[in-house]
């Protein structure tokens, strides 16, 4: 008999029943082991209706499909996390912010992202969900360039710096350059002249040349440019500055990376109602400071001892014959009254932006006019620039750039070196009304220095910059881009100095032509992926560039008249000209990786690879720079949740090699000669001469550096900021070694040298007082930089005549140690025999009995570049009214002063005010005596360190209450001082500044400028 089989029971203990996740307690489900109704001869009709109520909720189930953007920059936010409130089911976001996910009617989406606050939003099938995230740490999520693409501040692994917002937002500047100065650590910048429109030197981390250039890399939207200025760049339309300033972030260029890259990214349009946008100011310059040559009073008493100091005996006050006949009449004349005048500055800047899904738009315009604040200097400028994006088809995006700005420098100049040294009792008129050549005739050692206003002189500059790009996305993550660009740089200088200007030679007639033409195409693919807690990314580059170069110029002297002027060359008694030209060209490869785990541990790796034309001919003309960088976000770790002080703490580390091929100057590889005249038959005939020896060898220099740095943010952002330390060693230095006679050439150049840039930098934020109405917050950043040559030529020896010198900076200070004047009553024969009392005393170093110039009795003294900046920033905010003031140290820099070398020429020149010079009675133990010969050739440098109080800034924004009565979209309102003081030893005009005397270019002496500044910002809605 068949066995009957237990009844089936659907019984189960109270115990095990468990609420299910779909369905209501109420409902019986058998299958999720949820509370039944226990009703026996129901039991298996209950659990067939529960299978169906379970597959008919589960049918309801649809995919929902969105986006998570930044709310401030409106960009996607990778890697956020996406997951249905109350399970653990969930996914992340792609390399756009796009995400898809299946989820019930009425269910609740968790957002989060690190750095960023969590939201929950409900679903929505019937269209994509757009979800806007607000960042906690502001500076984590911002985002940088870092070459060849951006990155959240929280990823990057190497040293890069952003030039605050505010400086570039607030500061009105005539050059961007004024923004960043002294605002980013590790940066220097110096002004070596104050004349308008020059532009400042830049420096990243010290010198890392002795004959390459050192300026660094500008990248202009992404392609680089080559000896560009960015004075030509209109600070209105700059949208971020980020700086590369490690080895490891500027390997990724190659042999141009070394002196560090400044990377530029300019405004581009937004979706939206067109936006117009004025900003305007204007505003009143004058002396900072001044150095005041003696007056009326001053002079006579200088001369007077000047005679008896040189044993004259004569019944003049004043030296010269004019100075007698206006000290009779009571005539004075103060030189720099005459030249000076009334600096005025304004500046001018519209913009349109705007545009829809499919074109986005920004065009510009922009005109700014200086007038120098001594006579006949100006420069004006006037530049547009038009930024197009499109989004063609779902995968296609294009987009064209173009900026166009023209340079206007012209006019004669007046001569403060001459305005410094004329007497008081000069005559600034002839009887007819023209300007006197020599203003203490008969003496003609001293010109006037009015006389450069009637020169003709014209100096231009123009610059067309223009860039296309299209950019493919075949693939999810995956993207092609094609960068192209092309600049056309001309610039032309003209001048002619006729009779009337002092021209004893009949007209001296200059012209000068050069123009720059680049092109470049780059090839790159990007491609990005997410999965998991896993970040990876790489960038692929291919890129040719080729570089012409052209320049002319030709001088021309002896005219019939000066009617014509350099128009007429050809009617000139002599010629003398020099024209060049360079064709460049360049291939390169690269490739990086980024990869990041849990936005914890970072990586990344890159390799470039550039090929130069102008390297020797035995060598591969190419060149691998690899670099590796790694990140720790700390603060990401589990075991520091229980530190909620702080916010962020990320530790980084890289190293990596880059290169300089600025020191190989084309066609410097083969053997050249120079011009010489040789007589022929009676006659001058053009003849060559062996010069520099050519080395087939010649290659770039290489730069190895390691960089480790500390980021970090405590106290809810109140306290932020980065601490960073770097070594850098360069090698293979382009170098002249001077050959013996017997070779027949004078150099040759080679691979040789080595020199080294440690450094400290460290830059701190804090946040000082939040409260409702009121902010106080200050900004602080300090570096230093030691530079040291390590060797030069191989033998470890000095090249003294070229002033390097092995374990000292490559720019050094070297002189005679002053270490006193010689008084009356002291015995200089066993020192420095000859010299009598007034004369400067110097350190008799080799103990040899007499001071000599063969380099025994000279020392480094100092250096020209800084041991140490710094910058202080400290802005206040009350409602709706803010100040800022930025003050700027530079320290441990050291110069030779023109303003002290000046020499009485047998007492016809005047010196400045205050200064002083030794006497018998007042024996001044740092000035000499007014008969001193200076025929040491001493430099007199002083130590030009300083501190100043570079800009303050206070702004008004008009509450939107008010503008919205105007139907404006935003005003804002500002006044800025600029130069307000300065604080140093220094004697002279500008201890930043380099003061030339009367056998340099005496045209770029100019003073410092105080500016004061009224302006306005205004957008139209």
């Amino acid at each position: 008999m068949k066995k009957q089989r237990p009844p089936i029971s659907f019984d189960r203990p109270s115990s095990a029943l468990k609420p299910c996740d779909v369905h209501a307690e109420s409902s019986p489900c058998y299958v999720c082991n949820g509370p039944v109704n226990h009703l026996r001869g129901y039991k298996i009709l209950t659990l067939f209706f529960a299978l169906l109520i379970s597959s008919i909720a589960y049918g309801q189930n649809k995919i929902v499909t969105g986006k998570i953007i930044d709310s401030a920059t409106t960009l996607g936010v990778s890697g956020a996390s996406v997951r249905l409130a109350g399970t653990t089911r969930g996914t992340i976001t792609d390399v756009d912010g796009n995400f898809k996910i299946e989820a019930r009617p009425n269910a609740t989406l968790h957002i989060s992202a690190i750095n960023y606050k969590a939201v929950d939003v409900p679903v929505d099938f019937t269209k994509p969900i757009t979800v806007s995230l607000s960042v906690v740490n502001k500076a984590l999520a911002e985002v940088v360039v870092i070459g060849y693409g951006t990155a959240k501040r929280s990823d990057v692994t190497g040293s890069v710096s952003s030039v605050p917002k505010d400086r570039l937002e607030d500061l009105p500047s005539s050059n961007v350059l004024e923004s960043i100065e002294g605002t980013v650590a590790g940066v220097t910048i110096s002004g070596g002249s104050n004349v308008p429109g020059e532009s400042p030197s830049v420096l990243v981390r010290g010198v890392n040349t002795i004959n390459g250039q050192t300026a660094p890399l500008i990248v202009i939207d992404g392609v680089p440019f080559e000896n560009i200025s960015l004075n030509d760049i209109s600070t209105n339309d700059i949208a971020s500055i980020d700086i590369l300033k490690d080895v490891s972030a500027v390997a990724i260029y190659g042999t141009r990376g070394s002196n560090g890259v400044i990377l530029v990214t300019t405004k581009r349009g937004n979706t939206g109602k067109a936006s117009v946008s004025l900003s305007s100011y204007a505003g009143i310059e004058g002396f900072a400071h001044k150095v005041n040559p003696m007056g009326p009073a001053e002079y006579i008493q200088k001369y007077a001892d000047y005679k008896a100091q040189a044993g004259i005996v004569n019944g003049f006050a004043v030296p010269n014959l004019f100075e007698q006949q206006n000290i009779a009449a009571g005539r004075t004349t103060n030189w720099l009254d005459q030249i000076s005048q009334g600096g005025f500055i304004n500046n001018q800047a519209l913009s349109i932006s705007g545009g829809n899904k499919d074109v986005k738009y920004y065009v510009s315009g922009n005109y700014f006019d200086e007038k120098g604040i001594l006579k006949g200097y100006q420069n004006k400028r006037g530049s547009i620039r038009s930024n197009i994006d499109a989004t063609i088809t779902k995968y296609l995006n294009a987009g064209i750039n173009l900026y166009f700005v023209s340079n206007n420098q012209d006019g004669g100049r007046v001569d403060l070196y001459q305005a410094a040294s004329v007497s008081p009792y000069g005559s600034v008129y002839n009887p007819d009304g023209s300007y006197s050549i020599f203003p203490m005739q008969p003496e003609e050692l001293i010109k006037n220095p009015l006389l450069g206003l009637l020169t003709t002189r014209n100096q231009r500059r123009e610059n067309l910059i223009s860039n296309v790009y299209a950019e493919i996305k075949p693939l999810e993550g995956l993207k092609y881009r094609i960068n192209a660009g092309y600049t056309y740089l001309p610039s032309l200088f003209q001048s002619y100095v006729g009779r009337n200007a002092g021209d004893i030679a009949g007209g001296t007639a200059f012209i000068d032509n050069a123009e720059s033409k680049k092109w470049i195409v780059e090839n790159i693919l990007t491609y990005e992926k997410n999965w998991g807690k896993s970040h990876i990314d790489f960038t692929g580059l291919y890129s040719a560039q080729k570089n012409t170069d052209n320049a002319s110029s030709i001088n021309a002297v002896g005219f019939i008249n000066d009617a014509l002027q350099f128009n007429a060359l050809q009617g000139a008694n002599t010629f003398s000209a020099v024209s060049q030209a360079t064709i460049t060209s360049m291939v390169s490869q690269m490739l990086r990786v980024n990869y990041s785990f849990d936005s914890r541990y970072l990586l990344t790796a890159t390799a470039r690879r550039d090929g130069y034309s102008a390297f020797g001919a035995n060598t591969s003309k190419y060149g691998l720079f690899p670099s590796v960088a790694a990140g720790w976000n700390i603060s990401n770790e589990n075991f520091m949740k229980s530190l909620t002080f702080v916010d962020n703490l990320k530790l980084r580390a890289s190293y990596g090699i880059s290169g300089n091929q600025s020191a190989v100057i084309p066609n410097s590889t083969i053997t050249t000669f120079t011009t010489t005249p040789i007589p022929s038959n009676g006659k001058a005939t053009t003849g060559l001469i062996a010069d520099i020896l050519g080395n087939n060898n010649l290659k770039w220099e290489s730069t190895y550096g390691s960089n480790i740095g500390l980021d970090f943010s405590l106290f809810k952002g109140r306290v932020s900021g980065t601490i960073e330390e770097y070594n850098t060693r360069t090698k293979d230095l382009v170098l002249y070694r001077t050959l013996p006679s017997a070779t027949g050439y004078l150099n040759v150049v080679s691979n040789v040298g080595k020199v080294s840039n440690q450094g400290l930098e460290i830059t701190i934020k804090t946040q000082n007082i939040v409260t409702a109405n009121f902010k106080w917050e200050t900004t602080f950043n300090l570096a230093t930089n030691k530079n040291m040559i390590i060797d030069l030529y191989g033998d470890k020896k000095d090249d003294i005549g070229n002033r390097l010198f092995i374990g000292q900076p490559v720019n050094v200070i070297y002189d005679y140690k002053q270490t006193g004047v010689w008084k009356i009553g002291e015995d200089p024969s066993k020192q420095d025999p000859g010299v009598t009392p007034g004369d400067l005393k110097f350190a008799d170093l080799d103990h040899s009995g007499t001071i000599t110039s063969d380099g025994k009795d000279q020392m480094v003294l100092g250096q020209s570049l800084p041991k140490w900046t710094g910058g202080l920033t400290s802005a206040w905010r009350y409602k709706n009214f803010r100040l800022s003031v930025f003050v700027q140290t530079v320290q441990g820099v050291m110069k030779d002063n023109e303003v002290v070398n000046f020499a009485d020429v047998a007492g016809r020149q005047n010196l400045p005010s205050g200064v002083g010079y030794w006497t018998t009675t007042n024996q001044s133990n740092t000035r000499p005596i007014l008969t001193y010969v200076n025929y040491l050739g001493y430099g007199y440098p002083k130590d030009a360190s300083f501190t100043r109080i570079k800009d303050a800034t206070i702004s008004y924004t008009f509450p939107k209450e008010w503008i919205n009565k105007l139907n404006i979209g935003a005003l804002n309102i500002y006044v800025t001082g600029k130069n307000l003081a300065t604080f140093t030893k220094w004697v002279g005009w500008d201890p930043e500044a380099n003061y030339a005397g009367v056998t340099a270019d005496a045209y770029l002496n100019y003073p410092l400028v105080r500016t004061f500044i009224l302006g306005a910002n205004i957008t139209l809605r």
